[in-house]
Parts: structure tokens; C-alpha cells; sequence
């Protein structure tokens, strides 16, 4: 693999001229995976109106004073839904906190169902017009997207292509919409958003394209990630790494301040964190051990159980 991330169109996948294209679209991938852990997607097929009013929805969220957001913030929610305010999340292991206010939109299911109690209602903004059509609608469609690479990569470790349906139809998906306020002071400790990896199966940023996402490579480079402004950037998270026995790495990441002038701009973002249903157990998958891959993780968890552990190491519970 070269130094730079590999961007792939999707419609070679899922409007293939050939199946021969097809397969090799899934080898790319794959093998993109295994290296980086990161890859761009393009031609995905979400508007980029969709994608503009979601951006503008969540920016005037942000800009409300800081009273109006703290009436959606939930008190020992963990950041589930709504609003997290400056200082709270910090990177695993990091001393300071990130420089960042977020919201999170969840995935709307029956208040009788089985998940009802890990998957609080979400909350909309009434100050905010378009919030939650956009907002909702966005989701979706990432959701729709991450079920679309997650077939790809099924076929390229030897499952069914559908393997993952069923097991993400009811995940505890979310949407994160992120502010990360200008930087005025020369000397502040921390960055944008500390080095870590993932939690769920895969993320997509959409909007990537501001400067300021760095990705860890194998030999310990910090290699820049600005992807085009048409392109989605998907990356593997911690649930995917072990699921798979680490034949697909969870990288790490971060987003640094940037130089001069630009720190003084605000930089948002928008991440889709995939998750599996709740109940689902993670287990390294048979095709993924062997006897030069052992398995690293003799001991099952469900994804619920390994969420929590997780949302504990970033301050968020």
C-alpha cells in the first residue's frame, strides 16, 4: 500500500458494469482495511442537499447560548441522547478533556421494544427548524450506506453478504453532529479530539473535508486524511477489530488544531457511529483465527455490555 489512504467508488459495488469489477471493488476494500483501517467512499448517493441541511440545522444549534442547549442535556445519560457540553468527553488515557460540544440522534424504535431500555427516545431541538427532518434523515442514510460497505466486507472475510443485516437492523446507531469552537489562546494543552479508536462496528464522517484529521499508520506516521468534498471517509472501529480477530484494524485517530489563522475558525463535524443490536455477542468470527491469527479474545461479549465498558474509559458514564 502506498502512504495515502485509498478513496474507492462505491458504485462498483452496488452498480457493478462487470462482477469482475465487483469482486475486485471488494478486494480493494478489503485490502485497504487491512492496512489502514480507514478508506474513503465516494458516489455513495446521499444528497448533497441532505448533507447541507443537515450541516446548517446543526451549526444553528450550536450558535444558541449555552442555557438554551444545556435544556437538552440529560443528567446521567451518558451522552445518549441531546447535548454534551465543552470538557466532558476525554480520549482514553488522555489528561485533558476534548475541545468539543457534540449532540447525539439515536435510532427511533418502538417504545415496546426489546431495546427500549438501552435506547432512550430522542430529543429535538424545537428552537431549530429542520432539525430533526434533516438530522433524521441524514442518520438514515449513513445508516443505509454503513449497511452497504458492511456487505462488501462480509464477503471479502468469507460470510454471507448479508451476515450483518440482522444483526445491525435494530444497532444503537448514532449520529453525531460536533462543534469545535475557535482556538483564541496560544498555550491550550489538548486538541480538537484526542488520539483513540472507535467503539462500534464502522464510523462515516461525512464533511471531512476541513483540515485536521490525522490517521495513526502502521509504522507510527501521522497521515493527514482531507478527503474530497464529495466523499464519505469510513474507518474500522473496536467491536469490527475484534469481531474479526484484528484481521481488520481499529486505527487510531485524532484531530489536531491547526496552524495560524485557521485555529480561529470553528470546525465541525459529522460522524455515524455503526453500531450491532445491543444483544448481539461479539465473537471473533471462525474465518478470522488461525493458527498464524489466534484468537486474542476467548471471552464473548455482548455489544451493550462492551459499550458501556467503553463510554466509562471516556468520561461519558
Amino acid at each position: 500500500m502506498s502512504s495515502r489512504i485509498p478513496t474507492l467508488d462505491i458504485r462498483r459495488y452496488s452498480e457493478p458494469s462487470s462482477s469482475s469489477d465487483r469482486d475486485a471493488f471488494v478486494a480493494e476494500l478489503g485490502a485497504a482495511y487491512r492496512e489502514w483501517g480507514f478508506a474513503g467512499i465516494r458516489n455513495h448517493g446521499i444528497p448533497q442537499s441532505l448533507i447541507d441541511g443537515a450541516y446548517d440545522a446543526f451549526k444553528a444549534f450550536f450558535a444558541l447560548p449555552a442555557d438554551v442547549k444545556m435544556k437538552y442535556h440529560v443528567k446521567g445519560g451518558g451522552g445518549a441522547r441531546g447535548y454534551t457540553p465543552f470538557g466532558v468527553e476525554t480520549a482514553k488515557d488522555s489528561k485533558y478533556p476534548d475541545l468539543k460540544e457534540f449532540w447525539h440522534i439515536g435510532r427511533e424504535i418502538p417504545r415496546d421494544s426489546k431495546y427500549a431500555d438501552v435506547m432512550a427516545p430522542n430529543l429535538w431541538p424545537t428552537e431549530v427548524a429542520g432539525f430533526q427532518r434533516y438530522g433524521y434523515g441524514l442518520f438514515e442514510a449513513l445508516d443505509a450506506l454503513g449497511s452497504r460497505v458492511l456487505r462488501a466486507l462480509a464477503l471479502h472475510i468469507e460470510l454471507p453478504e448479508t451476515y450483518f443485516d440482522d444483526k445491525t437492523n435494530f444497532g444503537n446507531s448514532i449520529l453525531r453532529p460536533i462543534h469545535y469552537p475557535p482556538i483564541t489562546t496560544p498555550d491550550v494543552p489538548n486538541v480538537r479530539a484526542g488520539a483513540h479508536e472507535d467503539i462500534n462496528l464502522i464510523t462515516l464522517l461525512v464533511g471531512a473535508s476541513a483540515q485536521g484529521l490525522e490517521v495513526k499508520s502502521r509504522k507510527g506516521e501521522w497521515v493527514p486524511f482531507t478527503a474530497d468534498a464529495d466523499t464519505i471517509v469510513v474507518n474500522i472501529g473496536d467491536m469490527l477489530q475484534r469481531l474479526t480477530n484484528h484481521v481488520y484494524p481499529s486505527t487510531t485517530h485524532r484531530v489536531v488544531n491547526p496552524p495560524g489563522e485557521e485555529a480561529r475558525k470553528p470546525r465541525y463535524s459529522v460522524p455515524f457511529f455503526l453500531h450491532p443490536n445491543p444483544d448481539f455477542i461479539i465473537d471473533a468470527l471462525p474465518s478470522c483465527i488461525s493458527a498464524g491469527n489466534p484468537n486474542r479474545y476467548p471471552k464473548p461479549i455482548s455489544a451493550h455490555e462492551y459499550l458501556q465498558e467503553r463510554l466509562r474509559e471516556i468520561k461519558l458514564i
